[in-house]
């Protein structure tokens, strides 16, 4: 039962659950599912994932999959609308996409060129962030589309793996570094 003086980091402790050993051996996963399964959890997240930039945002971006759970309540939240971000061949319209690099290779990220209308500002919203890729690729749909990126909200940020100095220029807000 959350105390009334939880922090959000308190919170994000306790609800989520960490991995060990996945994806790969080494690797320790910490596990949001349980925070978004919880209507405190929830709620508290989405807030405070979006306070900052109130009122600064037309549309809320969520990146698949994870960001489609905070973007959808987000933008329930606050009164707009919401826009996917989907990994190649899965929207069916005519898209804007854009690749990134992985470790071993490339991945690309789509966007239907129709969901935005130039001038729109766009607040993109992911679980985790880590080394940017997947992010920087969401800032780089959405400008090609001739849209500002309001900011980038995350549950977590990875820190040490560069995320947030290759997004350099935008505002960045995470709940909680790791």
């Amino acid at each position: 039962m959350p105390k009334a003086s939880e922090t959000v980091t308190e919170l994000l402790d306790r609800l989520s659950v960490v991995v060990p050993d996945y994806p790969q051996p080494g690797i320790s996963f910490k596990d949001l599912t349980p925070v978004f399964a919880d209507p405190t959890g929830l709620r508290r997240i989405v807030d405070e994932i979006v306070a900052p930039f109130a009122g600064d945002f037309d549309v809320v971006a969520g990146l698949e999959a994870r960001g489609f759970v905070l973007a959808a309540a987000g933008a329930y939240a606050t009164g707009t609308g919401m826009v996917t971000v989907r990994k190649k061949g899965k929207l069916p319209r005519e898209v804007h996409s854009e690749d990134y690099s992985l470790e071993y290779g490339t991945a690309t990220l789509e966007l239907h060129r129709d969901d935005v209308a130039p001038g729109t500002r766009v607040l993109i919203l992911d679980d985790v962030l880590a080394t940017g890729g997947t992010v920087g690729s969401a800032v780089r749909l959405f400008e090609r589309a001739g849209c500002t990126v309001a900011g980038i909200g995350v549950v977590l940020e990875l820190a040490g793996l560069g995320g947030r100095e290759r997004l350099a220029g935008y505002r960045v807000h995470a709940l909680q570094k790791v």
